[in-house]
């Protein structure tokens, strides 16, 4: 994705692998987990699933164990590494747009039911971009949680850590995790810990107190963002790059929003370049994780009968700068007809 900046030149923002390189790779070793997911739509379910295993309507489900012991962004055959059909394609008129749609049959790495799966992508102004996510469970209740998996790099694909970058999100609490990075069970308030970044902050600024451990420091963490529970777009994070002056805001329907800040990359993207951790952030909305094995989550359960929706709205607004973070909602009008 290109950004303007200085109102003349134009920047690439998105940290992405050599996509044809990377997709032949991937299948040349039998459909290999791709660890980073650079772009893609990630399910049947995103984030991770403790114990891969979960009971549903009395039937207790194994799930592919992609990171051992538990499942990693709907296993080793997720959404991210399939090929989904085309079923429309508009690009001359004002409002240019992409439906993509996937059929995910009842047993796939584990899942119960048949899924219908569309995903649109259009482009609401120069630089808007709204995502909508959509599933129909067909024939059984199946846990559904999409989400759209972006590295964005404000400073340029190529410009190194993005840890002076500022980030605002609009979380009043989190979900903490253990060593596996899953989720306890508890919803924690943000005040007064490093993972407070109501008002904006700079990454690096807060990063001093997080845990210290073997993998390398930096955010891997699901927030509950506030008035969650309605299902309307809402604004959920900003973000601000000094090196360019490029602002964005991500507005979403999501409940939660897992903000990460590529703490295991090391691979050679566009252009040749060496992505390495922290060049990039990603603000993955969606569910809480492990949500079918706790409760007090959010339901991410759809019935049959029923619609799942997830819309994603990310603005690069040129109004937000380091001190005067511009706050309003992405509207998405848009008519596929």
């Amino acid at each position: 994705m290109l950004a303007s900046h200085m109102a003349s030149d134009l920047v690439s923002i998105i940290v992405a692998a050599t996509y044809l390189a990377s997709f032949l790779k991937i299948h040349k070793n039998s459909l290999q987990n791709d660890t980073q997911y650079f772009g893609a739509i990630v399910g049947r379910v995103v984030n991770r699933i403790g114990g891969a295993q979960f009971t549903l309507n009395g039937v207790h489900y194994k799930l592919d164990a992609n990171e051992k012991p538990n499942m990693l962004h709907g296993g080793r055959k997720g959404f991210s590494l399939l090929t989904w059909n085309v079923e429309k394609y508009v690009k001359d008129r004002a409002n240019p747009f992409i439906v993509l749609s996937y059929y995910s049959h009842d047993g796939e790495e584990g899942f119960p039911g048949n899924l219908l799966v569309r995903v649109t992508y259009a482009l609401l102004e120069p630089y808007k971009l709204s995502v909508i996510m959509e599933a129909e469970a067909l024939n059984k209740a199946t846990p559904v949680n999409l989400a759209q998996h972006s590295y964005w790099n404000l400073g340029g694909h190529n410009s190194g850590d993005v840890l002076s970058d500022t980030v605002q999100i609009f979380g009043l609490h989190y979900t903490p995790a253990n060593n596996q990075l899953i989720p306890t069970g508890e919803i924690l308030p943000v005040k007064g810990t490093p993972y407070d970044f109501l008002k904006p902050h700079k990454i690096q600024s807060q990063m001093k107190g997080l845990p210290r451990g073997g993998a390398p420091s930096g955010y891997n963490v699901n927030y509950a963002l506030d008035e969650g529970k309605d299902h309307k777009l809402k604004l959920a994070a900003i973000a601000y790059s000094k090196k360019t002056g490029i602002g964005m805001m991500i507005s979403t329907s999501a409940p939660g929003l897992q903000f990460y800040t590529a703490n295991y990359l090391n691979v050679t993207g566009k252009g040749g370049y060496v992505y390495q951790s922290h060049a990039a952030y990603c603000f993955e909305t969606q569910g809480f994780p492990d949500a079918v094995n706790h409760p007090n989550s959010p339901s991410t359960i759809v019935n049959p009968g029923d619609l799942y929706v997830h819309n994603i709205c990310p603005d690069l607004n040129q109004q937000i700068n380091e001190t005067h973070f511009h706050v309003k909602h992405c509207s998405v009008t848009l008519t596929i007809i």
